[in-house]
């Protein structure tokens, strides 16, 4: 079982103050109760079964789930990527405020970096499970775990892939392992 440290309630009170200042300028997320949002960032590490040394959240957006992630497991070495120039240039400022020395945001889509083998990616929402994988293709290997945050409509997105789904509510937290004879046009 991971451990939540001891100042992730502080960490968490303080993203909630800057979010809630660049949100009424910028409008970086639509969420309501910022609370809930950071539970269900953190809900799946019951069931990750290892702890990664390298992470990565594509379409990281204002920070669910890989910030507070990122307060967590922090041993691990985490890559957020956001092309939005304001969500990115939020991400810094939240990582700068917060101390984050393990994260480093990268203001481009994944697809436009040199891929690197991570062995944990998240996602949450951003878009169809088989379009992730292809655009993420490089970045993993059979050893990757990939987490995605889902809704409740996932099973149809998951046909001939090695998934296990735990849902609570309206979420479903989705664990895949790809392996190197998936077919990307299945």
């Amino acid at each position: 079982m991971i451990e939540i440290p001891s100042d992730f309630s502080e960490q968490t009170a303080k993203f909630t103050q800057i979010l809630a200042k660049f949100n009424r300028v910028h409008s970086l997320t639509n969420y309501k109760n910022f609370d809930e949002q950071i539970s269900d960032s953190i809900k799946p590490l019951v069931w990750l079964k290892f702890y990664p040394e390298t992470a990565i959240d594509v379409g990281s957006g204002a920070g669910f789930p890989a910030i507070f992630l990122a307060m967590i497991l922090k041993d691990c070495r985490w890559w957020l990527f956001e092309p939005n120039a304001k969500k990115s240039s939020f991400l810094s400022y939240v990582k700068a405020e917060l101390n984050l020395e393990n994260v480093s945001v990268k203001s481009c889509k994944i697809e436009a970096c040199e891929p690197f083998v991570a062995q944990l990616i998240t996602s949450r929402a951003l878009m169809k499970t088989k379009e992730l994988l292809k655009i993420c293709r490089g970045f993993y290997d059979d050893e990757t775990q990939i987490l995605l945050y889902k809704g409740s409509s996932v099973g149809s997105e998951l046909d001939g892939l090695d998934a296990q789904i735990y849902g609570v509510k309206n979420r479903n937290y989705v664990f895949l392992n790809v392996k190197r004879d998936w077919k990307e046009n299945e």
